[in-house]
């Protein structure tokens, strides 16, 4: 960028390229929420300031994954936030999310640790507005055979058919299932209506000698596995 040597140089254009090597050197460990927010709109905005942006979005949302899970069109309704910049941040979270499922599924198909599970649907439901109720499916090796959203909305024993989940499982040829669902509210207490749903699923995919794991809830306070609280 050419700048006329009797015109002020912008403070920004030596603080991008500072930010970029500190990242290089370090990683983002020593960014502050709101410079890394700046950093990513860089990408974005070449030729503006971009720190009163990210504070504006910080502000705005809360924090960075309150930005990026925040709708396309809210965060194009904060001022200086265009449509690639609203865009870049929905592709850092979709590559966020991509990454944690390859980690999740080892060269094996299978799920690498119970830790890892965690992590993912915490990135893939935790802050999800409205209840999911998604199955993970696998063999009699436990590898992964499939992965799906059966029900989004409320979650109960009346809308989370037992026999639409086996039927599925069954032409899938499972042999085990994982569910899992959210707590919008935050809270992953199981409420009695979710120890009743998964009393009934358990039975009937045991009817069928199709083994439950485990069914995870998650909420923005963390989880509820009721294979570790001796409920299945």
């Amino acid at each position: 960028m050419f700048i006329p040597q009797d015109e002020e140089v912008p403070h920004y254009i030596g603080h991008r390229k500072r930010l970029k090597n500190r990242f290089l050197q370090t990683g983002l460990d020593a960014f502050r929420d709101y410079e890394v927010v700046e950093f990513i709109l860089t990408y974005a905005q070449a030729r503006k300031d971009t720190k009163p942006r990210a504070k504006d979005l910080l502000k705005t949302f809360g924090s960075l994954r309150g930005i990026v899970e925040a709708p396309l069109e809210k965060l194009k309704e904060v001022k200086g936030i265009g449509e690639h910049s609203a865009v870049l941040f929905k592709l850092v979270k979709a590559a966020s999310e991509r990454y944690l499922r390859d980690r999740l599924i080892n060269a094996q198909n299978v799920i690498a640790s119970p830790g890892e599970l965690i992590t993912y649907c915490q990135s893939k439901m935790g802050w999800l507005k409205d209840e999911q109720f998604r199955l993970i499916y696998l063999n009699t090796r436990n590898q992964v055979i499939e992965e799906e959203v059966l029900q989004e909305g409320t979650v109960d024993q009346a809308v989370v058919y037992p026999r639409k989940v086996m039927e599925r499982a069954i032409r899938l040829k499972a042999t085990a299932l994982i569910l899992v669902h959210n707590h919008p509210s935050g809270s992953p207490y199981p409420s009695p209506e979710d120890r009743e749903l998964t009393r009934t699923l358990a039975l009937a995919a045991k009817n069928l000698q199709i083994k439950v794991h485990d069914h995870l809830i998650i909420g923005q306070e963390g989880h509820f596995s009721f294979l570790e609280n001796n409920l299945l």
